[in-house]
């Protein structure tokens, strides 16, 4: 439990409970998340280079953008426990490593499998740095305010990171080509490693008893599954019984983890943290907060280059509005905290979410929809984006005690990746089967056809390679098709993100606070 002295406002940098490199130990963490958020998003503006020069099919598309974030869901339980044991710096710092080999084999890649593999297996880093974050900032950060204010920056930096993403990849893939986007990795990763080797202290959490090998392989399969089946769903469609099978298997792998869990003393992840009403909320919150960013970036950022044809750069540059935002209200939401009831900021981020998602749907009822309404939009749903994320961030982790640190983080983690992976994988899917059902009939032989009709991206390359006034004919249709397309898969996501915020307001707890739960 933390000294009195820890909760007081007035409680100084120079107090003796206080490490004076916490806020140094806050920068490196903070460009540890940003390397790892911006990941999430780099090559939504490089993947069109990247399908130029690779060609991937349809399916190996989704897994080029979907792999990275998958991977890394289903490993962050592991994760979180494994650094609770060996220690957390230890954990990050070996990450990064693998996180640096990664990079270099998608630099070299010349294939689509190649980038696939090298996709995942920068999952596996980001998993094992991504926990190790929080719970570092949890056991630098003693004082009630401060730590509440670093988690904020956290939050901050991982949105920011996931809407600069594209900003950062469009600089580099202008001029150096796709493999940049992941060349970028390789400096800050060395610079990591140099100032967390020195800076960064060593933690763990008292944890007896086996390692749970078993409860390891159920929660990766069951995590795996889960999004693998959601995944497939929307590519496949409901008569297909492969992804039946997956949400089976996922199913099943997770109840027997939960089950599992709930009987051991020393569990990998404690469940019964989702018994705490506050708890379970910030976490739906963050899920269904990353839904909707993770598709809206990504869809619009193909509409972007595809439907509008901006440059990989001018389409990153478009996308600031939703950073920008995002930092700004992340950056205040701590305040709002101070001053109103939790469910009120919560509530309130979430619907100023909802009408970010629902204003591009909306403006196209009454007139074509050009970029100043998509900039509104973007604005809007990063401001909404920034206060729901960071009150729920603050909240989730109020509410878990010092000792199970390592899993919370988990679990926080795991709502923003697998959020975001299935947002686009969802309302991707959706605004897809809209694409082709908007598209009109093609005068084009069988597998051309086919291939317009797969993807968006597919189809303007098709458009390239017949070019000419019938390859520009084919480019208007396919973008005027996206352009419709997009934002009915928006719309479900406020659906979404305005049922999260009728459930914040009746089952938060009027008297939560941030910080009551300090042990």
């Amino acid at each position: 439990m933390s000294s009195p002295a820890a909760s007081r406002p007035d409680a100084g940098p120079a107090a003796p409970h206080l490490d004076p490199r916490r806020w140094a130990v806050l920068a490196i963490l903070s460009g540890s998340l940003l390397l790892i958020a911006m990941d999430t998003t780099i090559l939504n503006v490089a993947f069109p280079s990247l399908v130029s020069d690779l060609q991937p099919g349809s399916v190996e598309q989704l897994w080029i953008i979907d792999v990275y974030a998958l991977i890394l869901s289903g490993l962050l339980v592991t994760a979180g426990a494994l650094g609770d044991r060996l220690g957390r710096k230890r954990m990050l710092l070996a990450g990064f490593v693998i996180f640096a080999l990664a990079s270099l084999l998608a630099v070299f890649a010349t294939e689509a499998w190649h980038v696939i593999a090298a996709r995942a297996l920068l999952g596996v880093g980001g998993a094992a740095i991504m926990p190790s974050t929080l719970s570092i900032l949890r056991n630098v950060f003693l004082d009630a305010r401060e730590r509440a204010f670093a988690y904020a920056v956290w939050a901050a930096v991982f949105g920011a990171g996931m809407a600069l993403g594209p900003v950062v990849g469009g600089l580099l893939v202008e001029d150096f080509g796709w493999q940049s986007a992941f060349l970028l990795n390789l400096p800050v990763a060395a610079l990591v490693i140099a100032l967390g080797a020195w800076i960064l202290p060593e933690s763990h959490s008292p944890r007896s008893g086996r390692w749970d090998w078993w409860g390891v392989g159920q929660s990766i399969v069951g995590m795996l599954a889960l999004a693998g089946g959601i995944k497939q769903l929307g590519k496949s469609g409901f008569a297909d019984p492969l992804p039946w099978a997956l949400l089976a298997l996922a199913a099943v792998a997770l109840t027997v983890f939960v089950r599992r869990q709930l009987r051991l003393e020393s569990p990998l992840l404690q469940v019964r943290l989702f018994t705490n009403r506050s708890f379970s909320i910030a976490a739906v919150s963050i899920f269904l907060g990353m839904v909707g960013m993770g598709a809206v970036l990504f869809l619009v950022t193909q509409w972007f280059q595809y439907g509008q044809g901006y440059t990989p750069l001018e389409a990153g540059v478009r996308l600031l509005p939703a950073s920008l935002g995002l930092v700004l209200t992340s950056m205040v939401t701590p305040s709002l905290m101070q001053r109103f009831q939790i469910r009120h900021v919560l509530g309130s981020g979430l619907v100023v979410m909802t009408v970010g998602l629902a204003l591009p749907w909306t403006v196209q009822r009454f007139a074509d929809i050009g970029y100043p309404a998509v900039a509104v939009a973007l604005a809007v749903l990063g401001m909404g984006v920034g206060i729901a994320t960071t009150v729920a961030s603050v909240t989730l982790m109020a509410a878990t005690p010092a000792h199970e640190v390592g899993g919370a983080a988990a679990v926080e983690e795991t709502c923003y990746e697998l959020g975001a992976a299935l947002g686009v994988a969802i309302l991707g899917s959706l605004a897809t089967a809209l694409y082709r059902t908007n598209l009109p009939a093609l005068d084009l032989d069988g597998p051309t056809a086919q291939s317009v009709r797969d993807s968006v991206g597919e189809a303007a390359h098709v458009a390239q390679n017949i070019g000419g006034d019938a390859g520009r004919t084919l480019l208007d249709a396919v973008s005027a098709a996206y352009t419709t397309a997009i934002t009915p898969a928006f719309l479900v996501g406020a659906v979404l993100t305005l049922g999260a915020a009728a459930v914040a307001w009746a089952w938060v707890p009027r008297d939560l606070r941030p910080t009551e739960n300090e042990h």
